[in-house]
């Protein structure tokens, strides 16, 4: 292995991994089109993937996973450290010392029978000083061809690594599938990942979650940077100049919709345009000039299948055409392509549902999982932007915050300052449906969206966010809050939401550039427009002020919620303490 992989550290660390797995065969991913066609006509061989329509959809296939692995297992997923103040009162913590034997364990001789694929990979892009290097080494075709869609993979990135010994070790195995035994396992401390039992994107692909956000963030405090689950767009004005913006926001909250947002057509007559850079994690840094600057750290997307359509996400639909994967949906048996609840009103009349079985029961049986995805290549997006492969980044101009608040949150609204716009991302949240819980408006506080990715102490987290708002002073970007979901007392939404929260970034990006700074008005919440731009759109003089209202008594509930919450970490650094004395002051004299 050592003839193969150069780097001594890499070599020496992927030898042990050998040793502990015991593979019959190793074989290195180089990133080129022969090996992988390799790889995925083996994997169509052993029944691993299926052959999609090549005509209507080439180099697609489908997967099917193992029922009971076709989600991310919070609670089976953890936090190893030496001391559980580490890794903090909403992280699932393990003594890592501990946590190893437990694993060694386990991988000990997991792949006898198996190869064993070593996928050196970037996340970022080539030659720029935001990129970090990782290893995943899998006895899984269908995490490799994944991953070869996920990130950049290959022997440039060995070439990138050098001789350096900073990059994440990441071990994977299917393992049993039994689901009393899976472990996806972060040591921050060590750079390492490791995942036992699960084929699941979310667990196994160590890229993404496990690399771009629980590890990266514990990176990104020691090295004063952020590592956010964000979309990251950009807005394009009639003179050409362009806005960019990072948006964080909690599952089921529009976050994919708004990362590849089509604007109303009189916009786009006006020579407005949307880009999109990416649509889930981001990576911000501060720049030479003091600005805070953003990479998409990911090469492609990893979708949510149900729900998309020609009308909720044209580009997102767009982007699964050709060479794409898509797990756990329905197979059209008619024309050999696939389908998913949302995706068109009817479904096929022959199909096969996503646990392989003949779907005959429409009515009562969904062909595709709730949490079917598409892993498709980002360059297949109609709507990216020219510089998402920029080795510097882009800049950012503003970063949204937004969750589904029914009557609390208005439509949009500004922070008066970087500690107050980190106070409302502290603080945010979603309201659960009957759908999902049963109990309708409780709300589930997931600060910046990332709950269940801070790699380390979320006071600590929060901390982090403030210190980054003092080292960029003045050139801090403005910090927004949004809720597409306002309802009415019969619980409809009043906003038409999707390309028409166009409307809503337009001031977002004017409040950017001062031109709007007449239209604002201060509340005791934020800074709210006085006016937005209805023209075009059926909205009434009342639900245009029931989108915008601040009510007191509803607000003061939110006061004690949001200490309620605070009182459950472990200490709250002081510059959100202040806010929220000075959030309740402002209330109580409304």
């Amino acid at each position: 292995m050592n003839k193969q992989i150069r780097n001594k550290f890499a070599g020496e660390w992927i030898n042990r991994m050998i040793e502990l797995t015991n593979p019959a065969k190793v074989v290195l991913i180089d990133g080129s089109e022969e090996q992988k066609k390799k790889i995925t006509a083996e994997a169509v061989e052993a029944g691993e993937l299926i052959t999609l329509n090549q005509n209507l959809m080439p180099g697609c296939y489908l997967r099917r996973s193992n029922p009971n692995d076709v989600a991310r297992v919070e609670e089976r997923t953890f936090i190893c450290t030496d001391e559980q103040k580490e890794a903090g009162p909403t992280n699932n913590w393990a003594y890592a010392p501990e946590m190893y034997d437990k694993m060694h364990i386990l991988f000990k001789d997991s792949m006898k029978g198996k190869t064993m694929y070593i996928i050196p990979y970037l996340m970022g892009p080539y030659d720029s000083e935001f990129s970090k290097v990782g290893f995943e080494l899998t006895d899984s075709r269908y995490v490799v061809l994944s991953m070869l869609i996920m990130a950049r993979c290959g022997q440039r990135v060995l070439d990138e690594l050098g001789s350096s010994n900073e990059f994440v070790k990441g071990l994977h195995s299917v393992g049993t599938m039994n689901a009393e035994e899976r472990y996806i396992c972060h040591f921050p401390k060590d750079r390492t990942i490791y995942s036992f039992n699960s084929e699941y994107g979310g667990n196994v692909l160590q890229g993404k979650k496990c690399f771009s956000l629980r590890i990266a963030s514990s990176v990104a405090r020691q090295e004063k940077w952020l590592a956010e689950h964000m979309l990251i767009l950009a807005i394009k004005k009639p003179s050409g100049e362009k806005v960019y913006v990072a948006a964080a926001f909690p599952s089921a909250c529009g976050k994919t919709n708004l990362a590849m947002l089509i604007p109303p057509q009189k916009y786009i007559d006006e020579g407005y345009e949307v880009t999109t850079l990416g649509d889930d994690i981001a990576w911000l840094r501060i720049g030479n000039d003091g600005r805070l600057y953003a990479i998409n750290p990911e090469y492609g997307f990893f979708g949510v299948a149900p729900g998309t359509n020609a009308k909720s996400n044209f580009n997102a639909l767009e982007s699964t055409r050709k060479n794409t994967i898509f797990t756990n949906v329905a197979l059209n048996k008619d024309d050999n392509t696939v389908w998913w609840e949302g995706l068109t009103k009817i479904p096929p009349q022959n199909a096969i549902d996503w646990k392989g079985k003949e779907w005959t029961d429409k009515e009562n049986v969904k062909g595709a999982h709730p949490n079917s995805r598409f892993t498709a290549p980002i360059e297949n997006c109609p709507s990216l932007d020219e510089d998402y492969n920029s080795p510097k980044g882009v800049p950012i101009s503003a970063i949204i915050f937004g969750g589904r608040r029914a009557k609390v949150m208005p439509l949009v609204m500004q922070s008066f300052n970087w500690n107050h716009g980190v106070f409302l991302g502290s603080s945010m949240g979603s309201e659960t449906t009957a759908a999902t819980t049963g109990k309708v408006g409780v709300t589930r506080r997931d600060p910046m969206a990332m709950l269940p990715f801070i790699g380390y102490n979320i006071s600590d987290y929060f901390n982090h966010w403030l210190t980054m708002g003092a080292l960029l002073g003045e050139k801090a970007p403005l910090i927004f809050n949004v809720n597409w979901f306002r309802t009415d007392d019969e619980g409809n939404f009043i906003w038409p939401g999707f390309g028409e929260n166009f409307r809503v970034l337009k001031w977002i990006i004017g409040r950017c550039d001062c031109s709007e700074n007449e239209n604002v008005k201060k509340t005791e919440i934020g800074l709210l427009p006085k006016e937005i731009d209805f023209d075009g759109i059926d909205v009434p003089d009342d639900v245009r002020e029931e989108l915008f209202n601040v009510d007191k008594e509803i607000w003061l509930s939110e006061f004690n919620e949001i200490r309620e919450f605070y009182d459950k970490l472990d200490y709250i650094p002081l510059g959100l303490k202040n806010e929220l004395e000075f959030l309740k002051l402002r209330l109580e004299n409304m």
